[in-house]
This record gives structure tokens, C-alpha cells and sequence, in this order.
């Protein structure tokens, strides 16, 4: 008999990788007073593009089915992150008389700029359900295509530094999380090892739409689209054992 590899089978297995994510977030102000939008003046800064880079480590389950020099399956995988970025935004004053971005002062006191907004954006964990398509490159190697949906955790923390009409310099605080859907692509290949080991390394595009935060107080508004490219390494054990074929 001559052992004869077989991809059929439910796996399940570990990885770790790195993502370079980005963060396009746009910011909206509102006025403390009045609670009613403002068009921030000249000068502000309503809009930042920022990396969002990071490691992320997991697990995964998956089950294939072989026919012939082709492989289909499907797979899910669950990751923790440690990706997170910042970035500044500035509702600006107005020179003379401070300005919508400053409510209640008729004038600019000095060295103040405006209403300053602190943002830190974390990606805490996100889940993916994919199907695979691949092809042999030969019976211990596959070479895969992959694609499906995308579920991740945002969470935004800020701080908005203003001035009220005391002239008192005040801070306020928020903290908002979010689950968002989204969809993922990529590639990988995959190899046995030894036994019923495999190692992998695979290419994966993620995309998890918008974020808004819905609870941010202190006159700001934000809306956050995630993207992140990530390249991971992962081991999987296969369940069922080789075929044996019988001459």
C-alpha cells in the first residue's frame, strides 16, 4: 500500500501576522449651545487619512473537500489585535470674534485656536467566514483563492479641548465601540508538513465599512471607514488521516 494524501477533512489550527491597516474618519461639529451643526471656518481640519498598523494573532476551523487536483472548503477564523492609530482634528477660531467653533466668547483670547479634537481608533478583534477554491500544485501543496464576509470591533476615544465663555479651558471625554460587517479577499498557499500537518501563509484584504460613533459628546460627531491589508503564517491539523491506495 502507498500512502496518498487527502485534503477531505475538518481542520482547525492557530496563525499570527501583521496588518497594515487605514483609517479614512471625517469628524462633524456641533455647536454646545445650540446642539445645531456648524460649518467649520477656514483653517479647521475636518478630515484625516491614518495607519492603523499592528499584530494580530487567532485561531481558525475549516473543512475541506478534494476532488481530483481541486480543493473547495470553507473556513472561519477569529482574531485579536493590536492595531491602533491617532490623530488630530482642530475646529478653528475665527481672529476677532472666535467664531461658531467657539460658542458664547465675542472674541479671540490669545493663543487660543479653537476647539481641538484628540482621536485614538482601535480594531479589538474581527471574525471571518470564507470560502476557499484552490488547486494542487502538487498532492502536499495548495495553492488558494478566498473571499467572505467580515466582522470586526472599533473603538474610538477622544478628547475635544475647548474654551468657554468663562474663558476656562475645558475638556470632554468619549469613548464609543462598535461591531462592524464588512467583506474580506485574498490568497494563500498551503503545505503539509508532516503527518496530518500543514503550514500556511496567506494575504488577506479586509474591509469594514463605516463607524460612527454614536454616543461622542462635547460637540463632535465622527464617521470611520476601516481598511487593512494583513499577511499571517498558521499551522493546521487535519483530522481525518491519509488514503491508503491498494495495488
Amino acid at each position: 500500500m502507498v500512502e496518498v494524501w487527502s485534503w477531505n477533512g475538518f481542520y482547525i489550527g492557530g496563525n499570527v501576522g501583521y496588518s497594515w491597516g487605514r483609517s479614512d474618519t471625517d469628524v462633524e461639529y456641533f455647536s454646545t449651545v445650540t446642539g445645531l451643526p456648524i460649518a467649520p471656518p477656514a483653517g479647521s481640519i475636518t478630515s484625516q487619512k491614518f495607519n492603523m498598523n499592528g499584530w494580530l494573532a487567532g485561531g481558525q476551523v475549516g473543512y475541506n473537500i478534494q476532488s481530483n487536483n481541486w480543493v473547495y472548503g470553507i473556513e472561519i477564523d477569529g482574531q485579536w489585535t493590536g492595531q491602533k492609530g491617532d490623530a488630530n482634528f482642530l475646529c478653528a477660531a475665527v481672529a476677532v470674534s472666535a467664531g461658531p467653533c467657539l460658542p458664547g466668547l465675542t472674541f479671540l483670547p490669545g493663543g487660543v485656536t479653537g476647539a481641538a479634537l484628540s482621536l485614538e481608533e482601535k480594531l479589538q478583534w474581527f471574525v471571518t467566514v470564507r470560502g476557499r477554491v484552490g488547486v494542487l500544485a502538487q498532492p502536499s501543496t495548495l495553492l488558494y483563492v478566498t473571499g467572505g464576509l467580515a466582522f470586526g470591533s472599533v473603538k474610538a476615544n477622544g478628547v475635544l479641548a475647548s474654551t468657554n465663555a468663562q474663558l476656562v479651558a475645558t475638556s470632554l471625554a468619549f469613548s464609543d465601540k462598535d461591531t462592524n460587517a464588512g467583506w474580506t479577499v485574498g490568497a494563500g498557499i498551503e503545505h503539509r508538513i508532516a503527518g496530518n500537518w500543514t503550514a500556511k501563509l496567506e494575504y488577506l484584504y479586509v474591509d469594514l465599512g463605516s463607524f460612527s460613533c454614536t454616543t461622542c459628546t462635547g460637540g463632535v460627531a465622527t464617521n470611520v471607514s476601516w481598511r487593512e491589508n494583513i499577511v499571517r503564517a498558521g499551522i493546521n491539523y487535519k483530522f481525518s488521516g491519509p488514503v491508503f491506495a491498494r495495488y
